[in-house]
């Protein structure tokens, strides 16, 4: 089957549902699974090999296609876990490698929705710095820990990854009488998904908090670029997601080297 033919398959695929008299949940899953049959064909055509497409093509819809992560009602929750995206650059400009980055729009809106949540459910909240800083300033929380970056003594600082948050944030749950518990996981909306499953890699139960929408408008003018646009973001939270993907196969596949 040619790319062409593959295209139109796809949108055959996923328009055919909407035609159907079914209710929007029924519909969805319908597409879901028109997609998933095209995507097993036509890859099983192009690498002419049946069973390596049947195992690929659950991983290629994961990575590429779903991008909502498991949710659970915030009353579940022991502690909220919040994630940054983007950030600005200095103010006064400097060193870029000293001089911290700006919070940004956008980690102030994610602050909102962590306040949004904590109304709802009064309880500890681990946040990355970026919106710790508005918690203090714009609500005055407490019980909030603000995830800070790494400083080495020369004063150089090292912004710390989604992987590098959730650590830290486990070994200060391990502090916790009664276990590390159930993390209700705040997140930009493109980046939401992993930042659920990057907690869960780290031995933590996480879900999204379950009725609560999360920001989604990128910042033009973040100090990173790949999180002003969404076409670009998206690239780079599939490669993020395929290493680690990667790695899991790997060890899964190969456990003893």
């Amino acid at each position: 089957m040619k790319r062409r033919d593959f295209a139109a398959a796809l949108t055959a695929g996923v328009a055919a549902p909407a035609l159907l008299s079914a209710t929007p949940a029924s519909a969805a899953d319908r597409s879901a699974t028109g997609l998933l049959r095209h995507m097993r064909a036509v890859l099983a055509s192009e690498l002419d090999d049946k069973d390596t497409a049947e195992a690929l093509v659950p991983l290629v819809y994961d990575v590429g296609f779903d991008w909502h992560p498991e949710t659970a009602p915030s009353a579940e929750c022991d502690f909220v876990v919040a994630y940054a995206f983007g950030n600005r650059p200095p103010v006064g400009g400097g060193d870029p490698t000293k001089v911290r980055y700006e919070p940004g729009p956008v980690n102030e809106q994610l602050a909102d929705t962590v306040a949004k949540v904590r109304a709802r459910r009064d309880v500890p909240v681990y946040a990355q710095w970026e919106i710790a800083r508005f918690l203090d300033s714009k609500y005055g929380m407490s019980d909030v820990t603000s995830i800070e970056p790494v400083i080495a003594p020369d004063g150089t600082i090292t912004y710390l990854s989604t992987d590098g948050v959730a650590a830290q944030v486990l070994e200060a749950r391990k502090k916790v009488p009664g276990g590390v518990g159930t993390a209700c996981v705040i997140g930009f909306r493109d980046h939401h998904k992993r930042c659920v499953q990057t907690t869960r890699d780290r031995g933590m139960k996480a879900y999204a908090p379950r009725g609560f929408a999360m920001p989604h408008t990128y910042d033009t003018e973040s100090g990173q670029a790949w999180t002003r646009r969404r076409d670009l973001y998206l690239v780079h939270d599939m490669l993020a997601q395929w290493t680690v993907l990667h790695a899991k196969q790997i060890a899964e596949a190969y456990p003893n080297g």
